[in-house]
């Protein structure tokens, strides 16, 4: 079974990483689930996740206050806010804007009430 959690959370890191490049792609959630399989797979492999300087603070925000960081939530408001915009120049219909508009409202209201880190 230790096998199968490394493999998944390594999988939601190697996408995670990509998503930080790629703006579709959700990182800290990615980042967050890899986390959770190497807590179940390796407390080495989570260990070095947490400890990691730059994809370890979300994690570490997230699981001691359910935390986002100010940067985070701008750069993911931004993004969906773009990805809106791109539907609606590409001309989508008129029933998936209004779907992607609700879930997108959803996810930046979701954002937008998580605290801010303490520290």
């Amino acid at each position: 079974m230790r096998i199968i959690w490394t493999f998944l959370g390594g999988l939601a890191l190697i996408i995670g990483v990509i998503g930080i490049v790629l703006p579709l792609l959700p990182t800290t959630p990615l980042l967050l689930l890899a986390a959770f399989c190497f807590a179940r797979a390796s407390p080495r492999l989570e260990m070095w996740l947490l400890e990691h300087h730059r994809l370890g603070p979300p994690i570490r925000d997230w699981r001691a206050e359910g935390a986002i960081s100010t940067r985070g939530k701008t750069l993911a408001v931004i993004a969906i806010a773009a990805t809106f915009t791109l539907s609606l120049v590409l001309g989508l219909p008129g029933h998936v804007l209004a779907i992607q508009g609700v879930v997108l409202s959803a996810v930046t209201l979701f954002l937008l009430t998580r605290p801010t880190p303490s520290a």
